[in-house]
């Protein structure tokens, strides 16, 4: 976070190139003062976002950071792995056992959850149940909807082929539609209860690169290359 400032402050500044040693830069970097709760509770945000229950009970009780309530990161979790795990039905009741206004006020995702459904009955087979539940679920918000009409149309295009590796919507069918549905009901949850809907400490991260991107035009400076270990790179001079 300091290196961040501090790169941020830099790059405000002139445009002459300069060669910072490693000892000068850690020098100015302790000049940043971040305060300890303010990197507590970036710490205990992104471990709230993820669903990290265990760590972030622990975390709370070493660092001493407000209290959270961790029956909502137990419930939200469920309702992410039923998605997940192809049990769009249970993750739509679970939901609805939360908070009923979830889906009552955001119709993109519900009728994603019922594409999902959808998904999941070709996935297995159901041929004649895949097309009843199109018709009778998804057919009337098409209907008032010409995004949701063009997924409709794309999903049930996987039942025209046998061979879905051949099919040009067979993604659908991949881990990754289950994922993407799963974050984006994560998120909405995430909203309904006055949470940020992603953790900061990502978006941290990417600032910090491309703070350094910019300043590379600007110095020769101790770069961090290996975000893993945030260890300083001594400048290479020529």
């Amino acid at each position: 976070m300091a290196q961040v400032t501090f790169l941020v402050k830099l790059i405000m500044r002139g445009s002459s190139k300069k060669v910072i040693t490693k000892e000068d830069w850690e020098k100015k970097l302790n000049d940043v003062k971040i305060r300890k709760e303010d990197m507590n509770k970036l710490v205990m945000n992104f471990l709230v976002t993820e669903g990290y229950v265990d760590a972030a009970e622990k975390f709370r009780m070493e660092s001493g950071t407000e209290h959270i309530d961790l029956a909502t990161i137990t419930d939200r979790m469920a309702v992410k792995k039923a998605v997940q795990c192809g049990n769009v039905e249970d993750a739509i009741e679970k939901v609805n056992d939360l908070n009923p206004e979830i889906l009552d006020t955001n119709p993109q995702l519900f009728f994603h959850l019922q594409q999902q459904r959808l998904i999941e009955l070709i996935r297995n087979g159901k041929v004649e149940e895949a097309l009843e539940f199109a018709q009778e679920e998804l057919a009337p918000r098409g209907e008032e909807n010409q995004s949701f009409l063009e997924e409709l149309e794309r999903t049930v295009a996987l039942l025209a082929f046998e061979d879905v590796s051949n099919c040009p919507v067979g993604e659908l069918l991949d881990m990754s539609q289950r994922l993407k549905t799963a974050s984006e009901v994560n998120a909405a949850i995430l909203t309904s209860q006055s949470h940020e809907k992603d953790p900061k400490l990502p978006s941290l991260l990417k600032m910090l690169v491309w703070a350094q991107n910019q300043l590379d035009e600007k110095a020769v400076y101790p770069r961090i290359n290996d975000l893993s270990t945030a260890k300083l790179e001594d400048p290479s001079i020529s």
